[in-house]
C-alpha cells in the first residue's frame, strides 16, 4: 500500500485540522437544527415565524409548483418564498461556517450555486410525469403515465446532478467544494427530524418502543458479525496490514465514514488510511442509494419496516442512509397506495434513522474498545486509549435529535389538547427545512462521487475488498438481520 501512502502524503499535514473541524461541525449542526425547531415551535403560540418557507407541489404547470408553507404568507408567491428561504439559509449557514474558520465569501458564492442546482433538482423531481403515483393523481394532472417516484424523486435528480458535475465538470466541482458539506447538512436534517419521529411515535408508543429495542439489538449483532468477517477478509484474502484492516472493517461493515475516521484515530493509524477508506465509502454509498430503495420497493414493500432497517444497515454514510430511507419510504408507500394500502408516513424513515442513530452511538464505544486493545496489546506506546475518547468520538448531533424528540413527544402527549393539535403544523414547518437539507445532502454526496478515483493507482485493491464484502456479504446479512428483527411489524394504516 506504499503507493497510496505516497500519493496521499499531502493529506497528512491537514488532516488534524479536518478532524477538529468535524467535531465543531457536529455542534454547529445541533445549534442550527435547534434554531429551526425552536422557530417552528413558536407557531404553537399563534406567531408564525417560518410560514414563508418555500414548498414544492407536484405539478404540470411550473408556475403552480412553488408556494409559501402558510397561507398567511401567500402574498410572497412561490418565487418570493424561494428567495426568502435561500437568503435565510445563506445567512444562517454563512454565520455557522464562519465559526469553523471557513472563507465566508467563497462559501456564500458556492452555496448560491449549490442551492440553485439542488432545489432545481427538487423541482424537476416534483414534475407530475416523475412524481404522480396513483391513477387518481394521473387523472388529476391529465397524464396517462408516470415514473411514480413521488416528489422525493427529486433526491435522485439531485444526486445524479452532483455525479455529473463531479465526473464531467471537475473544475466546477472543485469551485463548489466550500459549500459541499454533506455531513453538516444531514446532521441538521436529523436534528430537525426528531420532531417528526416523535409525532409519529406518539400515536403508537408501544410499537415505537418495540422498534427501538429491536433496532438496538440488530445493531450490536450485525456490527460484530460484519466487523469480524470483513476484518478476516481484508487480512487473509487480500493481505492488508492491521493498520488498514481495522478502518476497512469498520468503514465497510456498518458505520461508514465516521467509523473509518474514529477507529483509524483510535488505533493511531496514519491519516491517509481512514481518508482513503472514507472516499470508497462515499462512492459505494452513492451506488447503493441508486439501487437499494428500488429493490426494497420491488421485493420488500409488504414488509416496509424490514426495508427501512435494511437500508439503515446497508448504506454506510449517515447522509446516504437517512436520505435513502426517505426515498425507500416514498417508493414503498407509492407501491402500497397503488395496491390500496395507505400507511401512515414517517415510520419507514423513522426506522432507518433509529438504526443509523444507534450505529452512531455505537461508534464511540467501539472505537474505544479497538483503541484500548491496539494501544495496550498490539502497538504498545505512551499514547494509550482513554475512556474520555468515548465522549470525544460520540456524535454530538445525536444529542440534538434526542432533545427535539423528547420535547416534541412531551408536547404531543403531556401538553394541552390545543398545543398537541397545533404541534403537527409546527413540525411540518420544520420539516420543510429538513427536506431542503436532504436535497443539499444528496447533491453534495453526488459532487463528492468522482468515480475516476476507483481507477487510480493503488486504489483497486481497496475497492475490491469493499466490493466483495459489501455485495457478497454485508447487504445479504443485513437483510437477514432486518427480517429477523422487524418482519411482521407494519406501519399503522391511515384511518
Amino acid at each position: 500500500m506504499s503507493d497510496i501512502a505516497i500519493k496521499t502524503s499531502a493529506i497528512k499535514a491537514s488532516e488534524p485540522l479536518t478532524l477538529r473541524a468535524q467535531l465543531t461541525e457536529d455542534w454547529l449542526a445541533v445549534v442550527i437544527g435547534l434554531l429551526v425547531f425552536g422557530a417552528a415551535l413558536v407557531s404553537v403560540s399563534g406567531t408564525d415565524l417560518l410560514g414563508w418557507a418555500v414548498t414544492t407541489s407536484v405539478y404540470t404547470n411550473l408556475t403552480q409548483a412553488l408556494n409559501p408553507f402558510a397561507k398567511a404568507y401567500a402574498s410572497l408567491g412561490g418565487g418570493g418564498a424561494l428567495i426568502a428561504t435561500y437568503l435565510a439559509l445563506l445567512v444562517v449557514l454563512s454565520a455557522g461556517v464562519a465559526t469553523l474558520g471557513a472563507d465566508v465569501r467563497k462559501f456564500a458564492l458556492a452555496f448560491t450555486a449549490v442551492f440553485a442546482i439542488a432545489y432545481a433538482s427538487w423541482i424537476v423531481g416534483s414534475y407530475a410525469y416523475v412524481a404522480a403515483v396513483t391513477p387518481a393523481e394521473q387523472q388529476k394532472f391529465g397524464i396517462d403515465w408516470s415514473l411514480k417516484l413521488t416528489n422525493e424523486g427529486g433526491f435522485i435528480v439531485a444526486l445524479l446532478s452532483g455525479i455529473v458535475i463531479a465526473n464531467f465538470f471537475p473544475r466546477f466541482a472543485e469551485w463548489l467544494k466550500e459549500a459541499i458539506r454533506p455531513e453538516l447538512y444531514i446532521k441538521i436534517a436529523i436534528v430537525i427530524l426528531g420532531a417528526t419521529v416523535a409525532i409519529t411515535a406518539a400515536g403508537k408508543l408501544n410499537l415505537a418502543s418495540s422498534l427501538l429495542l429491536r433496532g438496538a439489538a440488530a445493531i450490536v449483532e450485525a456490527y460484530l458479525i460484519y466487523w469480524a468477517v470483513i476484518y478476516y477478509v481484508a487480512r487473509k484474502w487480500f493481505g492488508f496490514s492491521r493498520e488498514w484492516s481495522v478502518p476497512l472493517a469498520s468503514g465497510i461493515s456498518i458505520c461508514g465514514v465516521a467509523a473509518a475516521i474514529a477507529t483509524g484515530g483510535a488505533i493511531r493509524a496514519r491519516p491517509a488510511v481512514p481518508i482513503l477508506v472514507s472516499s470508497l465509502v462515499v462512492v459505494f454509498a452513492v451506488v447503493e442509494v441508486l439501487i437499494l430503495p428500488f429493490l426494497a420497493q420491488t421485493f420488500l414493500w409488504q414488509e416496509p419496516l424490514v426495508a427501512g432497517a435494511w437500508v439503515g444497515l446497508a448504506i454506510k454514510t449517515d447522509g446516504a442512509a437517512v436520505a435513502g430511507g426517505g426515498i425507500t419510504e416514498s417508493l414503498i408507500m407509492a407501491k402500497a397506495a397503488a395496491e390500496g394500502i395507505k400507511y401512515q408516513p414517517g415510520w419507514i424513515l423513522a426506522t432507518t434513522t433509529t438504526v443509523k442513530l444507534f450505529i452512531d452511538i455505537f461508534i464511540g464505544i467501539w472505537a474505544f474498545i479497538l483503541g484500548y486493545i491496539w494501544t495496550n496489546h498490539i502497538d504498545k506506546g505512551p499514547d494509550r486509549a482513554k475512556p474520555i475518547e468515548i465522549w470525544q468520538r460520540f456524535p454530538k448531533f445525536i444529542l440534538g435529535f434526542i432533545f427535539v424528540f423528547a420535547v416534541s413527544l412531551w408536547l404531543a402527549l403531556g401538553s394541552t389538547p390545543e398545543i398537541a393539535k397545533t404541534l403537527p403544523v409546527a413540525a411540518g414547518e420544520a420539516n420543510v427545512f429538513r427536506v431542503i437539507f436532504f436535497v443539499l445532502t444528496f447533491f453534495s454526496i453526488g459532487v463528492l462521487s468522482d468515480f475516476r478515483k476507483l481507477w487510480q493507482q493503488g486504489f483497486g485493491k481497496l475497492a475490491a475488498v469493499y466490493f466483495v464484502s459489501l455485495f457478497g456479504f454485508v447487504i445479504w446479512v443485513g437483510l437477514l438481520i432486518s427480517w429477523l428483527f422487524f418482519s411482521g411489524f407494519k406501519p399503522p394504516l391511515v384511518s
